[in-house]
């Protein structure tokens, strides 16, 4: 899959101390310039759904099994490679110092009808909820949060990225998509 982004958080002084990688799944699910997200009260941001691969679970299952728990999606169809973006954020738990988070993106379909989603309690606590938006929307909110917001959490700047990135390639140029 190709690489769109590498960052390092600016905290992070030694790439050489202990760190360890977590893998998730992130869908682009598009009807014109709408995009199914995550919208989080206690962030006040946008991100697309999706979250982390379990242990032995392929990226593809992965994603299905997100789709289906955060937005209540069904019928996860034409799945194609958008992308990985990855990161190193400092880790502020016992035994490590940085995480290197790799978020593989995937475009696909699923049916119009979103079902309950099964939303895990931290996420429920923090206001997460399934929603369609303008992407157009999206990105300027996010912008906005990033500049004026305290709550902000860390993974708005690979969301925003990535809400531009499909805009650009998805929507204003589809014909990009379409070539590989």
């Amino acid at each position: 899959m190709r690489l769109l982004k590498s960052t390092i958080h600016p905290n992070i002084i030694d790439m050489s101390a202990k760190s360890f990688t977590r893998k998730a799944t992130r869908a682009i699910v598009l009807k014109g310039e709408n995009i199914l997200l995550l919208y989080t009260k206690r962030y006040h941001d946008y991100s697309l759904p999706g979250g982390g691969i379990d242990e032995g679970e392929s990226n593809i299952n992965g994603l299905i099994r997100e789709l289906k728990e955060e937005t209540g999606a069904r019928n996860v169809q034409n799945i194609q490679a958008f992308g990985l973006y990855e990161e190193f954020r400092p880790w502020h738990k016992t035994g490590f110092d940085i995480v290197h988070m790799q978020s593989y993106c995937y475009l696909c379909t699923i049916d119009d009808e979103l079902r309950d989603p099964e939303l895990e309690s931290h996420e429920i606590d923090n206001g997460m909820h399934p929603i369609w938006m303008n992407i157009h929307q999206a990105i300027r909110h996010n912008e906005h949060t990033m500049a004026n917001s305290d709550k902000k959490g860390l993974s708005i700047e690979r969301e925003t990225f990535l809400l531009k990135r499909i805009v650009s390639e998805l929507i204003e140029s589809p014909e990009k998509a379409l070539c590989g």
